[in-house]
């Protein structure tokens, strides 16, 4: 054991309060959500920052100690990798994205260029047992998740979000569908289901007026899978209604074909249940049709609305309203209108009428 200051600590290790002085060891457990400490060694000229815990993004540089975690990626847009099957101090790993995740990196996006190698120092120790300085490897997560948690939303509305794919639009929509809510008198509890952990989308939604929010990081997930997102989902849908919020809105991350377990989620018939409305984000109007088709034909969801970069000017709405019979609005330029159907489509009569001149 011996003490380590970082420079900078990545948001993917939040929950533990972690100080800049540590303590680490070089008998290092290769597991998802174990913190390491961490080297960088090379710079780059692109998606070359780290997103702190404050939420702040910090520009990386060689030479750079930084604290994350270990996790796999499978990013259409970004970097895929995999957990090794050991580390040892000194070995070489790759940061697979702007939270901290660290992995063996397997595959390049072309546009974010060469992930930054990092060489492993240790592995972050926290102390437990109280009077005692028997140091234990630090883990991401301020809970366990339970595998066999049950669902209840207390009768409170659930709208999801879910994408054609990553970088859909689906925060952007959310945020402004949150923002919306807000201006109409309702409180709004949020959070992200799905995913590689990455705090920016839900503090998106706290800015934009969520009283609360989490994402499946808290449960001590570095990375969702098909086996872990039913019960990330049922988990959160639990906790956020038990403030008893006027609704719940959660982001699930990446695409409704993809590999972090979205599929599966949508699958559960208690999951389905509870939703209340579905939102669909779309890069394109074919990309529209054949989500509005997965969701009808795969999983028996009518979507509420379609938003995204597939709405951004008249045509592409035009396309998918008479192609799909599905409502389309666009989140940047008509969030409010968009907003105003989804509490109409909810039936929740006690938000605040609708001022014509926000509209």
């Amino acid at each position: 054991m011996k003490t380590v200051v970082v420079d900078k600590i990545a948001s993917v290790t939040q929950a533990l309060g972690l100080k800049h002085e540590l303590r680490i060891s070089t008998d290092i457990p290769c597991e998802e959500g174990v913190v390491l400490v961490v080297e960088i060694l090379s710079d780059k000229a692109n998606y070359n920052a780290l997103e702190l815990t404050s939420g702040r993004m910090a520009k990386l540089v060689r030479g750079d100690i930084v604290a994350g975690a270990i996790g796999h990626r499978k990013a259409l847009f970004g970097y895929s990798g995999h957990i090794p099957e050991s580390l040892k101090a000194g070995d070489v790993i790759q940061m697979l994205n702007i939270g901290g995740v660290l992995g063996v990196c397997d595959s390049v996006n072309p546009e974010k260029g060469r992930p930054f190698d990092c060489r492993v120092i240790g592995v972050v120790l926290q102390f437990p047992y109280l009077g005692e300085r028997i140091g234990v490897p630090a883990r991401v997560g301020d809970k366990k998740l339970d595998f066999n948690a049950t669902l209840d939303t207390r009768g409170v509305p659930v709208v999801a979000l879910a994408g054609t794919c990553m970088e859909a639009g689906k925060t952007a929509a959310a945020c402004a569908i949150v923002g919306r809510m807000r201006h109409r008198g309702l409180h709004i509890h949020a959070f992200k289901a799905t995913g590689v952990s990455l705090r920016r989308d839900i503090l998106a939604m706290e800015d934009a007026g969520a009283r609360r929010s989490m994402i499946f990081t808290d449960l001590g997930v570095v990375t969702t899978t098909p086996k872990n997102g039913p019960a990330l989902t049922r988990t959160m849908l639990t906790e956020m209604a038990a403030g008893k919020p006027d609704l719940i809105i959660f982001e699930l991350g990446d695409g409704i074909l993809g590999t972090y377990g979205v599929e599966a989620i949508l699958k559960c018939e208690d999951i389905r249940k509870a939703l209340t409305s579905l939102v669909l984000s779309a890069n394109d109007p074919v990309a529209a049709w054949g989500g509005v088709k997965l969701l009808r034909d795969n999983f028996g969801i009518e979507p509420c609305v379609v938003t995204g970069p597939a709405t951004d000017n008249q045509v592409g709405v035009d396309i998918i309203r008479e192609q799909t019979n599905v409502p389309a609005f666009n989140a940047m330029t008509h969030g409010a209108a968009l907003g105003d159907h989804i509490i109409a489509s909810l039936g929740i009569t006690h938000a605040t009428p609708v001022e014509t001149s926000e509209t």
